[in-house]
């Protein structure tokens, strides 16, 4: 529970300095969702009928809009920005962390440094949750097609809770990748053999820290797909503002913790006192 913690109570103290990283992509990450999709599925969910089709399955877990053109554009911005958007938030947390300082002096050449490694790291994510919203929505529509009632709900449950702990442990394995990358210099493999070391010692936290954001973001994302779709977009976009700074803050926190790396802005807020 620390780790969730920390990265929360950092977040929550220099949230004037974080949120502008957060808002382009969390704008099109919400309108990178299905609504129609999501809402045809969860409600028939909740109102007796667990059973979609593949496809609605499919946009109902994906992230990337292929129904139309303008959603394919929003998806695509979704993604640039997200590259970005990251780039900047982890230079200028590990700066805080490292030296102290909140300034913006310095921050594109090391965003221009690290900005290639986000982008690999994006899209390897991107690309690998796609895989697995495409095999869980067939296996959903396999679940789909059992005439009991009963079962479909208990076996969708089972099969929704076991990617998602398959998603989130895999998840893991590249999580400190980035800030490893990022402060020691390393190349690729070296940076992922090192940072898998580090994160293999905390992979329970990282674990449970992980299910707790999943688990809190599926809920609100499918119970608020039930409200009209302008209420759905306004707080997917409040939801995803938290979840995306708080992604890379809980990642730099943790490779400051697992590194055992002196952390100046938390020993500059003591010496102030």
């Amino acid at each position: 529970m620390r780790t969730v913690f920390e990265s929360w109570k950092y977040l929550f103290k220099n949230i004037l300095f974080l949120l502008p990283f957060s808002l382009v992509p969390a704008v099109f990450l919400s309108l990178s969702l299905d609504y129609n999709c999501i809402h045809t599925v969860w409600y028939g969910f909740f109102t007796g009928e667990p059973r979609a089709e593949f496809l609605e399955y499919l946009h109902a877990w994906s992230f990337l809009r292929i129904d139309d053109w303008l959603g394919a554009l929003y998806s695509l911005i979704a993604i640039v920005a997200t590259i970005f958007a990251f780039s900047v938030l982890l230079c200028f947390v590990e700066k805080h962390m490292r030296l102290g300082k909140r300034t913006l002096s310095g921050l594109w050449q090391q965003t221009k440094n690290i900005l290639p490694s986000v982008a690999v790291y994006t899209l390897l994510m991107v690309v690998f949750y796609e895989i697995w919203a495409i095999v869980l929505s067939a296996v959903l529509f396999a679940i789909a097609s059992i005439s009991a009632t009963p079962a479909v709900y208990v076996l969708s449950l089972i099969a929704m809770l076991a990617f998602g702990f398959v998603l989130i442990y895999l998840m893991t394995i590249l999580y400190l990748w980035l800030p490893c990358k990022q402060m020691t210099g390393f190349r690729f493999f070296e940076a992922f053999f090192y940072s898998y070391r580090l994160m293999v010692g905390v992979r329970g936290k990282l674990l449970l820290s992980f299910a707790i954001s999943a688990v809190g973001m599926f809920l609100i994302l499918v119970l608020c797909a039930l409200l009209p779709y302008a209420a759905y977009h306004i707080i997917a976009v409040i939801l995803f503002l938290f979840l995306f700074l708080n992604f890379g803050i809980r990642m730099e926190t943790l490779y400051f913790e697992t590194d055992k790396l002196d952390r100046e802005d938390i020993l500059r807020h003591k010496w102030e006192y």
